[in-house]
């Protein structure tokens, strides 16, 4: 089946793939980059891949010295869901680079 303008359906499904793998491809990438974040003033610091594997937990000997469970608890939660939130964001701004880079539209993906 032909389209207007010279394009056929075959070509246009095989962009269609390639900008698929791209995507995918960059995704991967950005999944992968390393955020990190903190709390308690830099007493519990979190690293972790933006697609949400912590890879490492880092926490002041201060902190365990002062035995306060749920201080240490809630130190660490918040410091995690930062880390989260700040992984979800680098993934959702290298996407929109690379769809703005590919020519689709803001928000499309």
């Amino acid at each position: 089946m032909k389209v207007p303008g010279n394009l056929n359906m075959k070509n246009m499904m095989k962009q269609a793939e390639k900008m698929k793998l791209e995507m995918d491809k960059l995704q991967e990438e950005a999944g992968n980059t390393l955020v990190e974040s903190s709390s308690g003033g830099g007493m519990v610091k979190i690293i972790a891949k933006s697609k949400g594997e912590i890879t490492s937990i880092i926490i002041e000997d201060e902190v365990l010295k002062s035995g306060d469970k749920a201080m240490i608890q809630d130190l660490i939660q918040a410091a995690i869901n930062e880390v989260l939130d700040k992984g979800r964001e680098n993934i959702k701004e290298e996407m929109s680079k690379a769809a703005l880079s590919m020519g689709v539209p803001p928000g499309l993906l």
